[in-house]
């Protein structure tokens, strides 16, 4: 089964979870972004490519469910995919602080910009109320990613086609 077909459901669920049951929910006084972690996670371990075009269709997907501003949220998440799975592809990879790592600082810049889009756009958009939570709520994903992180790693791993066989070569 192609990564593809992993990762689709994978954001449409994050996708409906976030709409339906986290929007609008207070943890430690901050509001989890579930879509945002479940982005990270899968970029960190499918890549900037997937990260990038699950950001974007998991993005599109809350805008549609919300009926916010078409763009504005797949953008951002489109961007925040590609950090990650840069991250990740570089320097990240295999390394247990990744994720809460990843997932505390693109919240950290991702809040600021979904501000800085909505007010670009002319929206109404509270500053304050976001900047508020900022920290908290970077906290919150941090440590919803470091659950989320290896069950996504589990469930994205590619099947071993021969097992018994070993995998690397080093040196002895």
């Amino acid at each position: 089964m192609s990564t593809a077909l992993r990762v689709t459901p994978l954001i449409f669920v994050a996708s409906v979870f976030q709409v339906g049951a986290v929007a609008g929910s207070r943890v430690l006084g901050a509001e989890p972004d579930l879509l945002l972690v479940t982005v990270v996670v899968v970029a960190l371990v499918a890549g900037s490519i997937t990260g990038a075009v699950s950001g974007f269709a998991g993005g599109l997907l809350v805008d549609v469910m919300t009926l916010d501003t078409l763009g504005t949220t797949s953008i951002v998440l489109t961007v925040a995919g590609y950090w990650a799975g840069r991250y990740g592809e570089t320097t990240g990879r295999g390394r247990p602080y990744a994720a809460p790592l990843s997932a505390f600082a693109i919240t950290l810049l991702a809040t600021p910009a979904n501000v800085a889009l909505h007010f670009l756009l002319g929206q109404p958009v509270s500053a304050g109320a976001a900047f508020a939570t900022l920290i908290p709520s970077a906290i919150v994903n941090g440590l919803l990613a470091l659950g989320l992180h290896p069950l996504v790693r589990r469930y994205l791993r590619p099947p071993d086609r021969f097992p018994g066989r070993a995998r690397e070569v080093g040196a002895v």
